[in-house]
């Protein structure tokens, strides 16, 4: 399982600046629903996370060779 992890930044007059980071696609957006019920959000912007997959890809190949006498 992928480790999320939120960085907060509170500056000095207030603003509050969240980013997510480790979660891909929009499973970030869950984690700021917490926020929403505090205050106003101003601005959002959406990193290159959002738009990657959300669960990755395992690609198997597999070869069957058939021997007969």
């Amino acid at each position: 399982m992928a480790r999320h992890e939120l960085e907060i930044v509170i500056s000095p007059d207030g603003v509050v600046e969240v980013e997510v980071k480790g979660a891909k696609g929009k499973k970030c957006l869950e984690y700021l629903e917490v926020f929403n019920s505090i205050g106003t959000v101003k601005d959002k912007r959406l990193t290159g996370e959002y738009y990657a997959p959300e669960s990755e890809v395992s690609i198997t190949s597999q070869t069957r060779t058939r021997f007969t006498n």
